[in-house]
């Protein structure tokens, strides 16, 4: 339903909250895995959203959203106010998030021709302890040879992720992590990703996750080809540096124990 400046849509939906690219902490909607290679669409989810476009670059988003959790269902209530400020792209949201209240902030400016970025959500852990979750990045683009390269560098201090190795099943089993807000189970990690532009029609590309409390790692690169106006190839490949999984002491680094893991996906647009 659309009148005037405000939209209200229920049901089935995708968004995001983010303002960081790859790690985004502050992202209430069900986060993309940094390390996933296919982003042209996001899971939706349940959710009655009314949206003011107060200004040009002034949005008011008033989201509710139930959901079915591994520990019950849960209400989501949340308002964000997202405007632009002298060339600051300013943004905060705050309310209920699974039940418990919670808040967040982002920042946006041009520095130099680099973006950077900053993100944080406040919230209260399992035991009613102040958690703060955020991310700073810097992202640019480059001309090499002729050609665009956008590079991307991220990181992220999370205290709902693991702080070593001995953590990171009881991390996977949290409820942070069954309900889908965890994209990393490190508390410290970091990202990098170089897209280069090697012909108008083929695009190379490198991803690498980095745990920075255990030193394990996850490095995916990958090529994007255009074979039409409708149609496209990806092929890439994920190799993991790390300790590897011990059957006694369970998984010694978060990226060790990943398998070398190969892939292809074909895309047809109509």
């Amino acid at each position: 339903y659309t009148h005037g400046r405000i939209t209200a849509t229920v049901g089935r939906q995708a968004g995001s909250w983010a303002t960081t690219l790859l790690l985004t902490p502050a992202d209430p909607v069900v986060p993309f895995d940094p390390s996933d290679p296919f982003r042209e669409y996001r899971t939706g989810v349940d959710a009655a959203r009314v949206q003011w476009f107060a200004g040009p670059f002034t949005t008011l988003d008033f989201v509710v959203r139930p959901a079915d959790t591994p520990t019950g269902r849960t209400l989501t209530a949340l308002l964000r106010g997202k405007t632009d400020l002298a060339g600051w792209e300013l943004s905060a949201w705050g309310g209920a998030i699974h039940d418990a209240p919670g808040g967040a902030v982002g920042i946006t400016h041009n520095i130099a021709g680099s973006a950077v970025r900053a993100e944080a959500e406040f919230r209260r852990d399992t035991v009613g302890g102040a958690v703060a979750r955020f991310a700073v990045g810097m992202d640019r683009r480059f001309s090499v040879l002729s050609r665009d390269l956008y590079a991307v560098v991220e990181y992220q201090h999370d205290p709902f992720g693991a702080e070593g190795p001995a953590e990171l099943q009881a991390v996977s089993l949290s409820q942070p992590a069954g309900r889908r807000e965890l994209q990393v189970l490190g508390r410290d990690e970091s990202a990098v990703q170089l897209t280069y532009q090697v012909h108008p029609l083929v695009s190379a590309e490198l991803t690498a996750l980095w745990n920075l409390r255990d030193g394990s790692a996850l490095v995916a690169p990958a090529v994007s080809i255009s074979l039409s106006d409708e149609s496209a190839l990806r092929l890439g490949v994920f190799v993991p540096a790390g300790a590897g999984f011990n059957r006694l002491a369970g998984p010694q680094s978060e990226y060790g124990a990943v398998p070398v893991t190969g892939y292809g996906g074909f895309s047809v647009y109509f």
